[in-house]
């Protein structure tokens, strides 16, 4: 090991921890090591010392030399999927306990008379009404009543909650009533968690509000444990510099910050991934992508457009909604461990089931039995058992085989053709997934480049473009980590947001500029605890038309908040955005204001540049191996560390590295660049 320093990108995902260190001289080292679900943070450490194997030194070391460690987790994610988070109690004003069940009077399948409303985080007897009531415009309209707000602490002290979400209506105008709520929880129950809407979620729209903080109030004592721990363990090994997680909306906190606003994590994984989408995007000279990130157990898609990913305020996970800011990222359970069946109707089906990190598909060993899509790739030759892992660990090709032959037993079909079939199934779902990310923008992703990554990518992304009739796709060399990659290629954001309702041309300018006057203070003021580097900021605002029920969001940067015509330049720039999005504008109606939003960031040093190989055309043929593609054939297999910039490769052939392997399809020819990422033309 040199004498470098080092940032530190990790991601967990549901079958393996990634881990990326960046020097600075710019060298880029990454391995992987399964992942632990029953203490992720085992996995970590076990990805950090397989890191530091590959650098030849001990994990104490290289922790000594980090300066900076990035993190993504799905530990949130998993508790709101799994259901596996704390036992939570809502107290809100009385009369309102059942707006977390009505929702919006919405469901997915609105025609569907006999769907079963989804169930709630917290059920009807842990959400208990206090007296007490705020008017919409701040004042208090009935004192917060003690006696009531006692009876209900003492109903979940019984309960044994571990947790305590406190949403008041009209909160967000006014936040007394819940801070007075919270020490007296404080007093009476200390060491439970609470969240108070005022902080997480301070914006107008009861539902939204109610379910984003209870589900900052569910899933923040399993996020603040894992954390915690994680931290000591980090510090225990050597480490003294700050851990960073990655947030939903694509910018780095704290992990007191992560475990204030817990919520803002359910993203944290998948955000990796577009932000480093959007940092290779400016590497490779290409500002429209679609993002294709397929792991083991999901593929998460997304979109960059002119350079940016998409926000949105409207996501929601395993039917809970969480209006935080977030990347817009669309998630189907199609992956690597996606499991294959017959149905009844002896039709084959793939997902949304996965074999997940244990047992894992069969060719893992680990006792799994039923055909992942892993096992299909074994089978069809495009996976060398004895090279997973870089050779730290090998596939069972007989058990991928054996499993195989029962799937093609129920098809009538042979072994390959049924490991053909499952690839079939699996690229048809995920061709269908970008095509509804896109479609749904009024996007035609024939316009856009592939950006394929994730472990599972590369064998199905030609296939895919092929389908899409996209005639770009790029692999990043670092495809099989680019999300623990993408951390370190993003800044600590702070975002803050005030409800200040009224049309447009009636608001004081002096009162709109007094708002994000004072968003802009408290954003600086959480950063300046982590942060004393350069700062810029972001503003924009929620609008709509009178009539309307949804806002657009739309951006204020550049906006002079000193103009006397300020509040004429902010309707000008939601007509022109209405215009953007949906053709039309409404010049002689008069816009509506609803929300402020403000994102301080912390500007982090950029990543070093890569150092680039010697530029030739030397195609390093290593070997041939026998694959099925309609039809069994042999193929070259190129190693991509010893090809040269500017070398072709033409299909079919495989490429492959370390971690991950790229399948060309016959008419696919695939230029190495100079920092040995693939840009591969695809045959329509």
């Amino acid at each position: 090991m040199d004498d470098s320093n080092y940032r530190i990108g990790i991601d967990v995902g549901g079958t393996f921890t990634d881990i990326v260190a960046v020097s600075d001289k710019g060298t880029v080292i990454f391995s992987k090591a399964p992942s632990t679900p029953a203490d992720p943070s085992i996995g970590v450490m076990d990805a950090i010392a397989r890191l530091s194997q590959e650098l030849r030194t001990e994990s104490a070391v290289l922790l000594s030399k980090t300066e900076r460690i990035v993190h993504g987790t799905t530990v949130a994610t998993n508790a709101l999927l799994e259901r596996k988070g704390a036992k939570t109690g809502l107290l809100t004003t009385i009369g309102h306990r059942d707006v977390l069940e009505m929702r919006e009077g919405l469901k997915d399948d609105r025609y569907n008379m006999r769907l079963a409303a989804p169930e709630t985080l917290v059920p009807r007897y842990l959400r208990l009404g206090v007296k007490e009531r705020i008017r919409p415009d701040g004042s208090i309209h009935v004192p917060l009543d003690n006696d009531s707000l006692d009876a209900a602490i003492e109903k979940l002290k019984e309960a044994d909650v571990t947790s305590i979400a406190v949403c008041y209506l009209h909160a967000y105008k006014e936040s007394k009533h819940e801070k007075e709520t919270r020490a007296r929880i404080e007093s009476k129950l200390p060491g439970v968690s609470v969240s108070l809407s005022s902080e997480v979620f301070p914006e107008i729209k009861e539902y939204e509000r109610v379910s984003t903080t209870v589900v900052n109030a569910y899933v923040r004592p399993v996020v603040e444990k894992y954390l915690r721990k994680l931290g000591d363990r980090l510090r225990e090994t050597g480490y003294k510099g700050p851990v960073l997680i990655i947030l939903s909306h694509g910018g780095v906190a704290p992990i007191d910050e992560a475990v204030r606003l817990a919520a803002g994590t359910v993203l944290s994984g998948p955000a990796g991934g577009v932000a480093g989408s959007r940092y290779g995007s400016s590497l490779i000279g290409a500002e429209n992508l679609v993002p294709f990130d397929m792991g083991g157990t999901s593929t998460d898609i997304s979109m960059i457009v002119n350079g940016e990913p998409a926000l949105s305020s409207t996501r929601g996970i395993a039917g809970q909604r969480v209006a935080l800011q977030s990347l817009d990222i669309v998630s189907i359970a199609s992956g690597g461990g996606s499991i294959a069946r017959v149905d009844n109707g002896g039709i084959l089906r793939v997902g949304p089931e996965s074999a997940g990190a244990v047992p894992g598909p069969a060719c893992y060993g680990k006792g799994g039995v039923e055909v992942a899509v892993t096992d299909a790739s074994v089978v069809l030759g495009f996976l060398d058992p004895n090279n997973f892992l870089g050779g730290r660990e090998s596939l069972d090709k007989e058990a991928a085989e054996v499993a195989v032959d029962k799937l093609a037993s129920k098809l009538s079909v042979s072994r390959a053709e049924a490991a053909e079939g499952v690839h079939r199934v699996i690229n048809t779902q995920m061709a269908e997934g970008i095509r509804l990310v896109s479609v749904r923008r009024g996007v035609d992703p024939r316009k856009f480049a592939l950006l394929s990554f994730g472990g599972a990518a590369g064998i199905h992304i030609t296939e895919i473009a092929r389908q899409l009739e996209v005639r770009r796709v790029v692999v990043p060399r670092t495809a099989a980590v680019l999300s623990a990659w993408g951390m370190l290629a993003t800044d600590l954001r702070y975002e803050v947001s005030r409800t200040h309702i009224g049309d447009a041309g009636s608001l004081e300018a002096s009162s709109v500029r007094q708002i994000f006057h004072e968003m802009e203070q408290e954003g600086r003021v959480r950063l300046a605890a982590a942060f004393d580097g350069e700062i810029s900021i972001k503003s924009s605002a929620d609008m709509r038309y009178g009539e309307q029920i949804y806002e657009i969001d739309v951006s204020l940067d550049g906006v002079n908040f000193d103009s006397k015509d300020l509040m004429k330049e902010i309707s000008n720039r939601f007509h022109a955005r209405h215009n953007e999005l949906f053709t039309y504008s409404l010049p002689d109606q008069e816009a509506v204001l609803v929300n402020g939003r403000l994102a301080v960031i912390g500007e982090l040093p950029r990543l070093p540049d890569e150092p680039q190989k010697t530029s030739g055309t030397t195609v390093g043929q290593s070997k041939q191996r026998h694959i099925y593609l309609s039809g069994w054939q042999d193929v070259l297999v190129f190693d991509l560390e010893s090809l040269s910039p500017g070398a072709t490769v033409s299909g079919p052939a495989i490429i492959e590295s370390a971690t991950t392997t790229i399948v060309l399809r016959k008419g696919d020819e695939a230029v190495i660049t100079s920092n040995l990422w693939l840009d591969i033309s695809v045959e329509r």
